[in-house]
């Protein structure tokens, strides 16, 4: 019953974040300054963004809800505060910023951190882990979208 109350509590966060970064973005994706840009060839098409972070944010409120669960504690709630400062500002500094080149930094520090709570941080957890995954290949998948509109702009 503990685990559910924290996934609850991670399901509200998580899903905030994504708010507060959609908010951020300013309508980023539709605008002028995005479209015109030259983009990746493997860019998704817009809906798959949408689905892709609720999936995201589930499978990592789960995993967040056992971690928590397991008494990590202040350590966990660091890189979690860090976490969701990186997801966040990313779309602001891209998005409303234009910053390509800070924002691949954001990205590129968000993947390490998500990597780090897969390979450090999840020894307590079993298989819970593996609800990293999907965060893991979507943020390698943005990356590459982001260094690719770098290179190619």
């Amino acid at each position: 019953m503990k685990q559910l109350r924290i996934t609850l509590l991670f399901l509200i966060i998580n899903f905030s974040g994504l708010a507060i970064g959609t908010w951020f973005m300013n309508n980023g994706p539709l605008s002028i300054w995005y479209t015109n840009l030259n983009q990746a060839p493997w860019t998704p098409p817009g809906f798959v963004f949408g689905i892709a972070w609720t999936a995201i944010m589930i499978s990592f409120s789960i995993y967040l809800g056992k971690q928590f669960t397991k008494g990590i504690g202040i350590k966990l709630t660091r890189v979690f505060l860090i976490q969701f400062i990186l997801n966040v500002s990313w779309n602001y500094v891209f998005f409303n910023q234009h910053a390509v080149f800070l924002g691949l930094i954001i990205i590129a520090l968000l993947t390490a951190l998500i990597f780090y709570y897969f390979f450090r941080l999840s020894n307590k957890t079993g298989n819970y882990k593996f609800l990293l995954l999907p965060y893991i290949i979507w943020l390698c998948i943005a990356t590459s979208l982001n260094l690719y509109i770098l290179i190619h702009n």
